[in-house]
């Protein structure tokens, strides 16, 4: 193990101090982001206390938040059209929240792609809210393959179109210019690739996600909302369920999760400063996911992936093995060799490695090593 990479090693009484973390979410942090938060968790700079501490009304914290937004602007190059907000309730809320803003009172159905389990999951809350339409349903390939967006058929009248980017549990995610350049507005639940490539955002009309993948700390939603959707939200909706409450408000209708702002700020800083911006992290993520999908495709059949290869995840990395048994023998080699939380999801089972931005190429290349060790003892 070498200090500095994400791993802190070793203890002499054999105590793993700190392992690859191949999580779902919430998720690694770059080692770097977590050292910069413990040196000034006593006394953000500035400040004369610690940021668990002060107000969100302060000058510091207003100082946090403006960059906050301003380094998301410039990393996603976001333009000027469209809003940026900090809110909380995960992605979860935003399954209901968005048909609550966007959807309530409309005649046309909105339109929803199901490409897994979270975009079902949006679909059955927006069904409380108004009509949907499911416009593609990936049931039938097994929950293996995205569609072409620019080939279905929308209803022009649709208040949205709906798709998530990336499905954590099946391992299956939209490829680069997947977004069509006209139709419905595009709505995106982008949680597990957000900050992992770069993004037109001018064809999206909202785009959220939840900061523990990619950007920070589980408490935060970030939503990346269109100018021209406001005009859509009906009057009536709860005011904290509003997104013209925290448009008007900057966010801070009311205490905002602070310290994740503050995470959030590092990460952007290390996206920018450290790696050099979305498309370096994107060439990393790419590295990563070939080093596992090589490794899948190259053991003949004794790891099978589950995602078609042209809607692999670059995120998520999904396969299985020749049984259940091989499976659980697996994961508990693996936990032994301080390469932690591979098991697949508990709906879906299998194996399953979440290798987001802050996971370095030296884990996965370890994980690379286990799997061809695992696979010469037990093929």
């Amino acid at each position: 193990m070498v200090a500095g990479d994400g791993r802190a090693g070793v203890r002499e009484d054999g105590y793993v101090t700190r392992a690859w973390n191949f999580s779902a979410g919430p998720a690694t942090l770059p080692l770097s982001v977590l050292e910069r938060a413990r040196d000034e968790l006593l006394e953000l700079p500035g400040a004369a206390a610690s940021v668990l501490e002060i107000s969100h009304r302060s000058p510091a914290f207003e100082a946090v938040i403006d960059e906050a937004e301003t380094n998301l602007r410039a990393l996603l190059a976001i333009p000027p059209t469209h809003r940026v907000l900090f809110l909380q309730g995960g992605a979860s809320l935003q399954f209901s929240m968005v048909p609550m803003n966007l959807l309530r009172g409309r005649t046309a159905p909105a339109e929803y792609v199901l490409t897994g389990s979270w975009s079902k999951k949006a679909l059955a809350e927006a069904r409380r809210e108004g009509r949907v339409r499911v416009a593609w349903d990936g049931a039938g390939t097994g929950w293996r393959a995205v569609p072409d967006l620019s080939a279905l058929a929308f209803d022009a009248a649709a208040p949205y179109v709906h798709v998530a980017s990336n499905e954590t549990i099946q391992g299956v995610g939209f490829p680069d210019g997947f977004e069509p350049a006209a139709g419905p507005p595009l709505v995106c639940d982008a949680s597990s690739d957000f900050l992992s490539r770069p993004l037109p955002v001018d064809r999206y009309a909202l785009l959220y996600a939840g900061a523990q993948k990619n950007a920070g700390a589980a408490g935060l939603t970030l939503v990346v909302l269109r100018e021209d959707a406001l005009a859509q939200i009906p009057d009536g909706l709860p005011t904290m369920l509003d997104f013209r409450t925290f448009v008007a408000h900057r966010s801070l209708y009311n205490t905002p999760p602070t310290f994740a702002i503050y995470l959030l700020v590092l990460v952007t800083r290390w996206l920018r400063d450290d790696v050099g911006g979305l498309e370096k992290i994107r060439e990393r993520n790419r590295e990563k996911a070939a080093l596992l999908y090589d490794g899948i495709d190259g053991s003949e059949g004794f790891y099978r992936g589950h995602a078609e290869v042209a809607a692999r995840s670059l995120m998520n990395v999904t396969w299985r093995l020749p049984s259940e048994d091989l499976e659980a023998r697996f994961v508990a080699d693996a936990t032994r060799e301080a390469l932690l939380e591979l098991k697949g999801h508990r709906s879906v089972g299998g194996i399953r490695a979440s290798i987001y931005n802050a996971m370095p190429v030296e884990g996965v290349k370890d994980l690379r090593t286990f799997m061809e060790d695992f696979r010469a003892r037990h093929a």
